[in-house]
């Protein structure tokens, strides 16, 4: 580590402030996190001398570092003289100096992040560095990459499936992947699958998150990362021909720790800091969708050596899965070799054989013992170990088997029944894996309440999962059930920020308190959606009740962790929640729609029941959103999205109509309570869905709603010859649809025919004819001073048409105000133009009665009579000729509205320079307009002035000085010869640009505009005109049957009814019809099925598309290959696995052979002991060691104790002497045992036995006796006593002394069990696989997750153990004692606890006490005294079952009291 000294201390000192970031910062900007430090070699010894340096420059220090490299009182002579090296004494901390962006040059410019840090920084530090400075996402998952750490081959496919699979989950999980960050080994392939990923651009959501924890030290060309400041960026070049022993970094990484103690050259610094730091990551808790779990851990194992496995032992002890890779070499492969044997075929001279096999170069003995002992242990734990196998057991993808080893670590925790699933299930969601949700979670193995799934289900929608939504809906969540007030007020609540709906509900809430109430909140939400929808929809969620709103309904949080015992009851519905909606389908389509979600919205419309109206209604809601939304790319999702549901409701109502017209029609027109009481029709209006309203089937409902009662095959002709002459109704020359009508001869047939909407148009067609005729009569012929009888017949008339205007502006059916009908009706073009007749009418009337005005009086009735006849332009609309041009003749006009902007520049330009240069100070205003307009604009058309070029001039037209008001200006003459001279040759060329722009350039440019209108126009022109067709039926469908002006007695009749009568209006059942109950529910039945129907097609549709059977073909040849390959591995697999069993078949062969011929050259039948065995073959032709395993039964040579062999001895740092299993027992030979001697002081020394190895203080104990009040009798008979000490009756531990116990020799405890059944409510005991069920009372101390029987030691002559009493009242204590002597023991004999040694154990009695009847006094009194003296003692009845949180000897006893009871385990 380089030293300080060529800094000066004021630099040093400064420095102090510095910590890190990703650009130059101020002190105050990095007052966030603490700073991190380094480590700097500061006072070093050199081990061959006394003194700290000699005089040669070459020599190097404890550390690693030359003098140079040191500070400089480390170099004083004699200043540490005499001390070890000691890196707690002399390495010294300083604020980081190296920290910042990354480049590798030559590489790329990908940055990446970097830090030095010391090795004992704070893992929270380094974890809000990460998280907050350098801006990860909290991981949902920690891969731990480790192995090898020097380069090693792979097979290529292998090492193509584990880069692909080690990406795939890395990308697919959010996880953070976890390495030693150096080019070389297992972190060089992490780094080539990211490189090699990112090249092929298999990424979608951003790159993966790779980390490098390395050593400092051992970092070459690490001299470029230091940087006062922080490196912006720091360029570091990969060296690797001259890195010598060091190593360089790799560049495929994305983020660096780099860990620093103060060495150089030394390997394995960083191991403590990653080790501690994956612990604090793995503890902590990531929370997304109202769902939070603890962020999983995994460690997938390539190669490796001694390291790799200590490792791997560790992870496995912590709890950390592991997944080793076979195939990848050394450690993974003799792990991967041995994973599928009983533990006692796993011997010492296996583990040789495995490691002369795998490893290059000889073993110690003790090494040997110690990887057996540590690959035994590892091995138990199968839960917590995967071995992947390329093509075997079914296994594909690493990806696959990193993420079933997750779940299969899950499972083995001790969780209550529904919590492990449901563990499993948030680690799948969290992930986003549905595919291993289904092979691994929804099996017949556990079966799903519906219930259970919905706090996932609302973290699917949240976090945007569909394929989780369509997996929980195949596994019974339904939607009308799961959606609740307090669901939808959080889903509401998680709007995705950056969406518009968003925004708008915020900027309506603003006014609102922080803490709202559901009911508030969801009203809110209409009035947006209203907005949106259009008002001719009401409000979808009614406005609350001032009681409501004076109180807040508490909104339960959905927030679970995974580590909590039992979920908050958000779905517990009160009667009242349960009808806060008409369809919760509806609101969850909605929720999904306005965030533009299409995955969801479409799996979520597919359950809905009023689909047509829900589709119509989602393309409304997006049209309106893409008017707002700034995004473009968003925008046009929205359209597309808009236009996909457009396309559903046409599918759905195709597939009706094709069923049944009748029916179809109905849905049309049907009034949705569930959409704001409006209808299909009219929401497809509101949305201009064109194509919807195009439709054959709602163009002949259209037909029939025009031709009313008659006859769809009656002529046109016919009509009218019958408007003209209605006598000939009797004839039978119309047909009407009604058979009563058809045959009447009546009243009620004029009636039919008269009221039909064709009829009503062409009546007011002929009338409209009629008064312009008369109009235009009075205009040219009969205008005089005092109005004649025609011109009184016309005020008539327009009074008529007056008062139907006034009753189409007051026309409300629906009830939405007056304000909304006004905006309803001028939000239509021809009632505008309308309104401007009348009042033009109205201006010029009252001018033609003032006799000094009566001239202008007609000319503006005159421009009127234009007025009026533009408006026969809407009366044509209808027909199915005229209409679709009238439409492109208004699109056309807006064209030339933009056309006049550009064409006023060249008028304009041309004009005014024509009109400077010709005439001189032109002083009048109407002539300086036709010189400088209106002359340039007749120009274009070809009228040319007559004296621009000066030929035609002729004086006697013109005015010299423009006094005449009859004659323009003269241009500039001469007075003498009375020529012009201004430039003529300059006016002729203005004249030929301007003709030359504006007749060739902007008049072609017009026509093309025309012609371009005209095209887009034509091909949408019949879906155009069929939309607008339904505006002029619905009109003339409630108009009154009378043509003006006899129409006033329909108007006087209606006066009448509203005003006099108050009887309010109604919209014609023909456009708005409200059904009974049952007719509804059969119609949305019916629907419903269709719609199953057209999904149903539109699926197979797909399928039998060409590039989706191109797709299916080749996914079914990959999938063939991939199954050939695989063949071809088991095949060559198995011969292997048979060649390798008969290989040792034969060496066991050869060994009995050679005892054999020893045996009669001895003359003798040999001894027993040496009898070779033969070992039973591995494996047989074609199966994996893993899989047989599976169907072997309990390993017998695993009966020895396990637990009180572990390496780490509790709650020390004492390490016991590896014992493999073989060497358990006292009679196996094993010379070269030699464990260490622990005993713990304790403060009660009166209570235990002497500390110390020392035979003096211990010869006075009397073993396998009644020691005083001690019980030193074993419940195994006698046990040997060697050199003092007492001997484990159940062989070696690793360990003599007495341990952390209170006495050589056995250790009693009492176990109570304290049983009760389980009762339902009703007091019935609960039953499960028709065994009962038992309940059990546990105890809990502090944080741990274990649960334990209240028993324990005893204090010399006490009955009750010292836990028993901590949780019981003092005068409950006799009784309890009658109690246990009433019990039933099911257990004494020796306990495997890891507090036992060589020298001390445990040996419990277990008493099982069962109250058989729910109101047995003794427990009701039992519960009556329980109580906790510690605050961190919990106490409680827990239902036994095997996933029960206990420790494994509790567990175990608590089994054989549920075997004693025939109860349910």
């Amino acid at each position: 580590m380089e030293s300080l000294v060529k800094r000066r201390r004021d630099q040093a000192s400064s420095r102090e402030e510095d910590s890190f970031g990703v650009r130059p910062r101020r002190v105050a900007d990095l007052a966030m996190v603490p700073n991190l430090q380094w480590s700097s070699t500061s006072l070093c010894r050199n081990r061959r001398s006394q003194h700290l340096f000699s005089n040669c420059e070459k020599v190097v220090c404890e550390c690693g570092y030359p003098r140079e490299k040191h500070l400089e009182e480390a170099t004083w002579p004699h200043a540490f003289q005499g001390q070890e090296w000691d890196p707690k004494k002399h390495v010294r901390e300083m604020p980081t100096d190296a920290f910042g962006d990354i480049v590798f040059t030559g590489l790329g410019q990908k940055v990446g992040k970097y830090v030095r840090l010391s090795q004992d920084t704070p893992s929270s530090l380094i974890y809000q560095l990460m998280t907050q400075q350098w801006g990860l996402d909290a991981p949902n998952l920690l891969i731990s990459v480790t192995g090898g750490a020097k380069d090693f081959n792979m097979k290529p496919r292998l090492k193509s499936v584990f880069r692909r699979g080690l990406l795939k989950v890395a990308q697919t999980s959010g996880a953070w992947v976890i390495t030693g960050g150096s080019h070389t080994g297992v972190m060089k392939q992490v780094g080539e699958a990211v490189r090699d990923f990112s090249l092929s651009g298999s990424f979608c959501d951003g790159e993966v998150v790779t980390i490098g924890i390395a050593t400092w030290g051992a970092l070459h060309n690490r001299e470029s990362l230091i940087h006062p400041m922080g490196g912006f960026p720091a360029k570091y070049i990969m060296d690797e021909e001259g890195q010598g022993h060091l190593t360089c970094l790799d560049s495929n990484h994305s983020h660096f720790i780099l860990v620093d103690d103060g060495t150089h050259g030394r390997y394995g610094v960083e191991i403590p800091l990653r080790t501690k730091l994956e612990k604090f990551i793995s503890q902590q808790t990531k929370e997304r969708g109202g769902v939070a779990i603890k962020i999983p851990i995994v460690c997938v194992v390539l190669e490796g050596g001694p390291g790799t496995l200590n490792t791997i032992y560790n992870a496995i002890n912590n709890g950390t899965p592991c997944v080793v890779v076979e195939g990848s070499g050394r450690v993974a492969d003799v792990i991967a070799q041995v994973a599928g044997l009983p533990i006692s075929e796993i011997t010492i001279s296996l583990i040789q054989q495995k490691l002369s096999m795998f490893f290059q170069g000889m073993f110690e003995t003790f090494t040997i013992v110690e990887w057996t002992k540590k690959i035994q242990d590892i091995v138990r734990r199968r839960q917590l170990l995967t071995v992947f196998r390329e093509g075997k057991d079914g296994q594909q993808d690493v990806d696959v088997a990193i993420l079933q080893a997750l779940l299969k670590a899950s499972r083995s925790l001790d969780h209550f029944g529904h919590e492990n699933w449901d563990h499993q299930l948030k680690l799948a969601v969290a992930w986003n894996r549905v595919d291993i949700a289904q092979s691994e979670i929804f099996t017949d193995e556990w079966q799903w309440k519906p219930s259970e799934l919905y706090p996932m289900m609302v973290a699917a929608l949240i976090t945007n999962k569909p394929e989780f939504v369509r997996l929980f809906l195949e596994n019974g969540v339904q939607l009308k059930e799961f959606v609740s007030q307090a669901t939808l007020f959080y889903l509401y609540q998680n709007l995705e920020p950056t969406c518009l709906f968003h925004y708008k509900l915020h900027k309506v809430l603003s006014g609102e308190p922080e803490r709202l109430d559901p009911s508030v909140l969801l009203y809110h939400v209409a009035q947006v959606l209203r907005e949106l929808l259009g008002d001719s929809t009401q409000p979808l969620y009614s406005r609350p009740r001032s009681s409501d709103r004076q109180r807040l309904l508490p909104v339960p949080s959905i927030t679970i962790n995974v580590q909590g015992v039992s979920l908050r009851p958000l779905y517990k519905r009160s009667s009242g929640q349960a009808t806060f909606t008409i369809d919760p389908v509806r609101d969850l389509l909605i929720w999904a729609i306005v965030q533009n979600r299409r995955e969801l919205a479409e799996i979520i419309w597919a359950q809905s029941q009023d689909c047509i109206a829900a589709a119509l209604a989602c393309s409304k809601i997006l049209k309106e959103l893409s008017k707002e939304e700034e995004d473009t790319d968003s925008l046009e999702e929205m359209l597309v999205l808009a236009d996909e549901y457009e396309q559903r409701a046409i599918g759905v109502f195709t597939e009706c109509y094709r069923k049944d017209e009748e029916r179809a029609q109905k849905l049309l027109v049907r009034v949705s309570e569930a959409w704001g009481r409006t209808t299909c029709l009219q929401l497809a209006l509101e949305a201009k869905d064109m194509k919807f309203v195009s439709h054959g089937g709602i163009q002949a409902f259209l037909t029939k709603v025009w031709w009313g009662q008659l006859g769809v095959d009656n002529g046109l002709w016919r009509v009218v010859l019958c408007m003209l002459v209605f006598p000939l109704l009797y004839t039978g020359l119309i047909s009407f649809r009604n058979q009563r009508l058809q045959v009447e001869r009546g009243l009620a047939r004029v009636c039919a025919f008269f009221s039909a909407p064709v009829v009503v148009f062409h009546m007011n067609i002929l009338s409209y004819f009629a008064f312009l005729c008369l109009f235009a009569y009075v205009l040219m012929v009969d205008f005089q001073p005092q109005p004649s009888g025609c011109e009184y017949l016309i005020y008539v008339w327009l009074f008529s048409l007056v008062c139907e205007e006034l009753r189409q502006l007051f026309y409300d059916p629906d009830g939405n105000g007056l304000r909304k009908a006004v905006i309803v009706y001028f939000s239509d073009f021809w009632n505008k133009l309308d309104v401007c007749a009348i009042l033009l009418f109205i201006a010029g009337l009252t001018c033609r009665l003032m006799p000094s005005l009566l001239y202008t009086g007609r000319i503006i009735l005159s421009l009127d009579f234009t007025m009026f006849c533009l408006r026969l332009m809407h009366i044509f609309t209808i027909s199915k000729t005229l209409g679709p041009k009238i439409i492109i003749v208004k699109r056309m006009m807006k064209d030339v509205f933009f056309f006049l902007f550009l064409l006023a520049v060249w008028v304009v330009s041309f004009g005014v320079a024509k009109q400077a240069i010709l005439i001189h100070n032109e002083r009048r205003v109407e002539w300086i307009f036709r010189g400088a307009v209106y002359h340039s604009y007749l120009t274009i058309f070809g009228q040319l002035p007559t004296y621009i070029d000066g030929v035609n001039f002729r004086p006697d037209q013109c005015s010299p000085n423009g006094t005449d008001p009859y004659k323009p200006k003269c241009p500039e003459i001469d007075q003498a010869r009375q020529e012009p001279v201004f430039p003529e040759w300059l006016t002729v060329l203005l004249l030929c640009l301007y003709l030359l722009f504006t007749n060739i350039l902007l008049l072609n440019l017009l026509i093309a505009m025309f012609n371009y209108t005209f095209q887009q126009v034509q091909e949408r022109t019949d879906q155009i005109w069929k939309f607008q067709r339904h505006d002029l039926i619905e009109e003339y469908q409630g108009r009154p049957p009378a043509p003006p002006p006899f129409i006033l007695l329909s108007h006087l009749h209606l006066f009448i009814k509203r005003v006099v009568l108050k009887i309010p209006a109604k919209r014609h059942k023909q456009f708005k019809n409200k059904l009974e109950k049952n007719e509804e529910a059969a119609l949305l039945s019916w629907e419903i099925y269709l719609k199953e129907n057209y999904l149903q097609e539109q699926q197979f549709q797909r399928k039998q598309r060409p590039e989706q059977k191109i797709q299916d073909i080749s996914d079914k040849v990959d999938t063939t290959v991939d199954l050939l390959e695989m063949a071809t591995l088991k095949q060559s697999g198995a011969v292997e696995q048979r060649l390798a069993s008969l290989e040792e078949q034969v060496a066991q062969t050869a060994t009995a052979l050679h005892w054999i011929v020893k045996a009669l050259r001895d003359s003798g039948f040999g001894s027993e002991e040496g009898v070779p065995t033969l070992v039973p073959q591995k494996a047989s032709a074609g199966q994996d060691p893993e899989l047989d395993s599976r169907s072997k039964v309990e390993d017998p040579g695993d009966a020895y104790h396990v637990n009180a062999r572990h390496l780490l001895y509790p709650s020390c740092s004492v390490l016991r002497f590896p014992v493999p299993n073989e060497k358990v027992p006292w009679e196996m030979e094993f010379l070269m045992y030699n464990p260490p001697f622990y005993t713990a002081d304790r403060k009660d020394k009166d209570l235990v036995d002497p500390v110390g190895d020392a035979l003096e203080p211990l010869s006075k104990i009397s073993y396998n006796s009644v020691d005083g009040l001690l019980d030193r009798r074993s419940f195994h008979g006698v046990y040997a006593v060697r050199d003092g000490l007492p001997l484990n009756p159940m062989g070696r531990t690793g360990l003599r002394g007495r341990g952390d116990l209170s006495c050589f020799g056995p250790n009693h405890t009492l176990q109570p069990v304290i049983t009760r059944w389980r009762r339902s409510l009703d007091g019935a005991i609960c039953r499960k696989s028709v065994k009962k069920m038992l309940e059990v009372l546990v105890v809990k101390r502090g944080p741990s997750e274990h649960w334990m029987l209240p028993g324990g030691s005893r204090e010399p002559g006490e009955v009750l153990p010292r836990k028993l009493k901590q949780v019981l009242r003092r005068e409950f204590w006799s009784s309890f004692e009658s109690l246990l002597t009433q019990g039933t023991e099911v257990y004494k004999g020796y306990v495997d606890d890891p507090r036992n040694t060589d020298n001390a154990w445990i040996e419990t009695v277990a008493v099982s006490i069962h109250f058989q009847d729910q109101s047995d006094m003794e427990l009701k009194r039992l519960n009556s005294h329980l109580y906790s003296c510690d605050e961190g003692m919990a106490i409680r009845w827990q239902v036994v079952d095997e996933r029960i949180p206990l420790y494994d000897n509790h567990k175990a006893i608590l089994q054989k009291v549920a075997a004693w009871f025939e109860a349910y385990y």
